[in-house]
């Protein structure tokens, strides 16, 4: 894990004996600014947490919405980022409190207790710390429902000191804090009814909303307020000035939308896709790509529907798609995979298509032999999404849970456990969005399954000898307990589900 360098740069040497000059020389010489000495040192310090919103681990490498703008700022600075991740904001706080870091990334917004303590600056989010409830239990209307009842927070939030103003009216307001839990943990429970209330904050349920259907919003308190970025208040300001203007700068150029649609503007993809809206592009796009998919796919051994299935579910089977982080394709391949696979153009739907076949060989290589089929693709699948490590440390802890690491039914349960501290603190590669690798293999085994009822009638004698995908487990949501389906043959029909939910595009 990345270090902070708590030894005074050399620049800040510099500038004390300099001091020491002007005492026995009375030479004309000053102490450089927070903003010199980070560039002369050539690197900038930030402690930050493992959040959505904050910092995690992606499939190729560090990502977040503040780790992005962090990124981009020591980009601008010509400066190299070093990162230390903290358990939790107590000791982000605690790290920036000591001028250990030159910045406090936690995801939280102006408290009575920072000025003074802290320069700080907007990152271009806001936020409000939400009441939540469990759906079988009644729904609060106002802060006087909440009288009797226990309200559970994370530590160091926004949300404590919230509740200490509205306690001098509602004395009958009582809350917990759990040191120990993240937001995902809290809402898990919330989910499972163990905690009936709760407060998080309001960009922390957009993330994870999707994740837990038996959480609903109750009502806010207080008005929404921007997230900050946190400065030592022992620095000048110079660096924090440096990185307002340069957030401000990202603001006007649009790139801090871009940036921000990437990590909030992507739910919509994680519902189901609806059924007439798929059909329709199967019907419109996939004829002009079709013997592509089935090309590539045939000469890497892979069934050509699941190929295609992949390509719409990375770009909807557009040739140009581009994300805000450059990722880009039919396939949407990064520019990383695409220089491993020898891939130069990825907009050139050919070579995207061949890429595409050829990076999800190389990841189902790596999944065990000994785990057969469907679940083998199941796990690639998963892999192409979150990168093995993080389907790694899942499986462990299936196993560890005393069920089979090899089995898909099993380490789905699991993956989504990697959002919260509790779990991904015991394994090796950290915090991941465990939902989205679910939800990919699960919309993927959907757009087959449709692809199948399709094509089968039609191709009868080009269908694969081996079809792996016709006995699947049901298509139950991947929160709820886990019931299998009896084994069938091929759809006739379109499943129900899928015509019941709004397309994404």
């Amino acid at each position: 894990m990345p270090q902070i360098d708590r030894q005074p740069s050399r620049l800040a040497l510099a500038g004390y004996t300099c001091l020491l000059a002007i005492a026995l020389t009375n030479a004309g010489c000053t102490r450089p600014s927070t903003l010199q000495e980070i560039r002369s040192e050539g690197v900038l310090h930030v402690i930050t947490r493992n959040a959505p919103s904050v910092y995690y681990e992606g499939r190729d490498g560090p990502t977040g919405y503040d780790y992005e703008l962090a990124r981009l700022f020591a980009e601008d600075l010509g400066v190299k980022l070093k990162v230390r991740i903290a358990d939790d904001n107590t000791e982000v706080l605690s790290v920036v409190d000591q001028d250990y870091a030159h910045i406090g990334l936690a995801g939280l917004s102006a408290r009575p207790d920072f000025p003074g303590r802290y320069h700080t600056v907007s990152n271009g989010i806001e936020a409000e710390s939400v009441v939540v409830y469990n759906r079988d239990t009644e729904r609060p209307e106002s802060v006087d429902d909440l009288q009797g009842h226990t309200l559970h927070l994370v530590a160091d939030s926004n949300h404590q000191h919230q509740l200490e103003q509205l306690q001098s009216e509602n004395e009958g307001l009582q809350w917990k804090v759990h040191s120990g839990l993240d937001a995902a943990g809290i809402l898990a429970r919330v989910e499972s009814g163990e905690y009936p209330l709760a407060i998080v904050s309001s960009n922390e349920l957009e993330l994870n909303h999707v994740f837990f259907p038996m959480v609903k919003k109750a009502f806010s308190i207080g008005n929404p307020e921007d997230l900050l970025w946190l400065f030592p208040g022992e620095q000048d300001q110079t660096l924090a000035r440096a990185a307002e203007d340069f957030i401000a700068e990202l603001r006007e150029s649009g790139a801090l939308a871009q940036i921000s649609e990437r990590f909030y503007g992507h739910l919509d993809r994680l519902n189901y896709v609806g059924a007439r809206t798929f059909v329709h592009h199967v019907e419109n796009r996939l004829p002009k790509y079709e013997d592509l998919f089935k090309d590539y796919a045939a000469s890497y051994d892979l069934d050509w529907r699941l190929l295609a299935a992949i390509g719409y579910q990375e770009s909807h089977w557009r040739p140009n798609a581009v994300s805000p982080t450059g990722v880009r394709g039919l396939m949407m391949l990064t520019r990383t995979t695409a220089k491993h696979i020898g891939i130069k153009n990825r907009l050139d739907v050919k070579q995207s298509i061949q890429g595409g076949a050829k990076y999800f060989t190389m990841v189902h290589r790596k999944v065990p032999e000994r785990i057969p089929e469907p679940d083998r693709t199941w796990f690639a699948l998963a892999s192409y999404n979150v990168g093995w490590g993080h389907v790694e440390d899942a499986r462990r802890l299936t196993e560890g849970a005393g069920k089979d690491p090899d089995r898909w039914m099993d380490v789905k349960e699991f993956l989504p456990l990697l959002t919260q501290k509790e779990w991904y603190s015991k394994t090796r590669f950290g915090y991941a969005r465990g939902h989205e690798p679910v939800i990919y293999v699960q919309n993927i085994r959907r757009y087959y399954d449709v692809l199948a009822w399709m094509t089968d009638s039609t191709e009868t004698a080009e269908a694969p000898q081996k079809p792996w995908f016709k006995d699947l487990e049901g298509m139950e949501k991947i929160i709820r307990p886990i019931v299998t389906a009896p084994e069938r043959e091929a759809r006739a029909s379109l499943p129900s589900e899928l015509g019941m939910v709004p397309p994404t595009l």
